[in-house]
């Protein structure tokens, strides 16, 4: 019981741990004068005052903002990878050479034992031993 809950548990983790790689994250950082205003994960970061009017007003002459902003992206996994034999060093697949055959001789059929004593049948007692020297197994 104790092993199915723990196994239920692990692969639960595990499928989450695989979920997370590949997912990809953006976060959008606004700040203004050095202090940050806003963090966004989702969705876009709201701008400030001063900020708006100077992209809206176009005919104006814009002053230089103080405002800036931060994007940090976070790339998951797109394709999980998957490498062939004939893509690994020498070395690399000596290695696993050697630890299939290791591991391959562990399951070698032991021999034939030949047992001597296979067809010998012991003799018939004439007499009961036990009754007759009068030893009992209490």
């Amino acid at each position: 019981m104790k092993q199915s809950i723990s196994h239920k548990v692990f692969s639960t983790v595990l499928s989450f741990l695989v979920l997370a790689s590949t997912l990809s994250l953006t976060i959008e950082k606004h700040f203004c004068g050095g202090v940050l205003i806003d963090v966004a994960v989702f969705t876009e970061v709201e701008k400030c005052a001063n900020d708006v009017l100077s992209e809206s007003d176009s005919t104006q002459i814009v002053k230089k903002s103080c405002c800036k902003d931060e994007v940090d992206v976070f790339e998951g996994i797109s394709e999980m990878i998957k490498d062939s034999f004939e893509d690994l060093d020498d070395i690399q697949k000596q290695v696993l050479f050697a630890y299939a055959h290791s591991y391959i001789s562990l399951y070698e059929s032991l021999p034939k034992q030949i047992i001597a004593h296979k067809d010998y049948s012991p003799p018939k007692l004439i007499k009961d031993i036990q009754v007759l020297n009068e030893t009992f197994l209490i």
